[in-house]
């Protein structure tokens, strides 16, 4: 298994612990995960994070308890799929990202959606550009499908997918 952080900055050194910009609300007893932490994204969900950083977007998979005739309905033969706003396609078009592999055994499994955290200082192991985001995602088998507003698709929080909305507060008419 192989860990990413992914950043429009090309010169990270270090990755130090920080606290998330924007503090979601968390459960009880895990308040600590808005506290200061260096975050990482596994492999198999690293397609997540191959937009620009403010860019809203909503992924969705299928997960063991998914009925078979909504992962079609959804997803057809890809493993995933990730929405973007038109407006977007652009600069993913245009745009360079930065992954960063991280050291694994410097971090742990949050069990939740790929997503693994350190509470120490990281120095990451390679770094590798990213240009042409919008054709990173097929050959993860991962579909990109461009709408008008990601408010339409608020909906499949309803279903039995596996469902992540990544800043979606820049999402055009999301509130």
């Amino acid at each position: 298994m192989r860990l990413f952080h992914f950043s429009d900055d090309p010169d990270i050194a270090v990755f130090e612990p920080r606290p998330v910009r924007n503090p979601s609300i968390r459960p009880v007893g895990l308040e600590w995960l808005n506290g200061p932490l260096v975050w990482a994204i596994d492999d198999d969900h690293d397609f997540m994070y191959l937009f620009p950083r403010d860019c809203p977007r909503t992924l969705i998979w299928a997960t063991p308890e998914t009925l078979e005739t909504e992962r079609r309905q959804w997803l057809g033969e890809w493993r995933a799929a990730a929405y973007v706003e038109r407006h977007w396609l652009e600069r993913l078009e245009a745009e360079t990202i930065h992954r960063y592999e991280m050291p694994a055994e410097q971090f742990e499994d949050l069990r939740d959606a790929g997503m693994w955290l350190a509470r120490r200082r990281v120095v990451s192991i390679e770094r590798t550009a990213i240009s042409r985001l919008d054709q990173e995602f097929a050959p993860r088998r991962v579909e990109l499908r461009v709408v008008d507003s990601l408010r339409l698709l608020k909906n499949l929080w309803n279903t039995g997918l596996h469902v992540s909305g990544i800043r979606l507060r820049n999402a055009r008419d999301w509130a």
